[in-house]
């Protein structure tokens, strides 16, 4: 969840420049990033894990993060975990910020937000350049891989793959949301 911190008002460029840990710049505003339990840490730790395992093993070069700061159209976010190609790494590797949203954004649901935020979060991703949103649910174990063109919808016992990002990966919901 993001919730409002009393803090001194920053421009977006400012913020882009010098990102402040676990916060958004969104609306003019820093927000905090919080409501992270230790399960939202451990699903964004092993979707992180098999996003770089699949990257290492196929040969594709790039990289992984976490709260990786970066900018939308509007916005300044720190998507939960974030994939970088290679390309993208050896254009911006000195940055404070991502000028872009990555192509890859995955996003985990923390008990205290909710689903309209998330996909205005994703939404605004996808018309920032992104082309691949996952919105992880813990709690309903259900994972949302949403594109411009379409919406999948994963449960346990599914496989996920993805679709336009990391071609062909996959894994059980199972074994990131166990």
């Amino acid at each position: 969840m993001i919730t409002a911190t009393v803090t001194e008002s920053i421009s977006l460029e400012d913020f882009l420049a010098n990102p402040p840990d676990h916060q958004e710049w969104v609306d003019g505003q820093l927000l905090e990033k919080t409501g992270m339990t230790v399960r939202h840490s451990r699903i964004q730790a092993t979707l992180a894990w098999y996003w770089k395992n699949f990257k290492n093993e196929s040969g594709q070069g790039g990289e992984v993060f976490v709260e990786l700061p970066c900018r939308t159209l509007k916005q300044g976010r720190r998507p939960d975990v974030a994939d970088l190609t290679a390309e993208l790494l050896a254009q911006f590797a000195e940055v404070s910020a991502l000028p872009q949203s990555p192509p890859l954004v995955g996003e985990i649901a923390s008990p205290d937000d909710s689903a309209e935020e998330l996909f205005a979060k994703a939404q605004e991703y996808l018309e920032s350049g992104c082309q691949e949103v996952w919105l992880v649910f813990p709690e309903s174990r259900r994972v949302l891989v949403l594109t411009q063109g379409q919406m999948l919808g994963f449960n346990v016992g599914d496989v996920v793959k993805a679709q336009l990002v990391l071609q062909g990966f996959s894994v059980a919901v199972d074994e990131f949301l166990a």
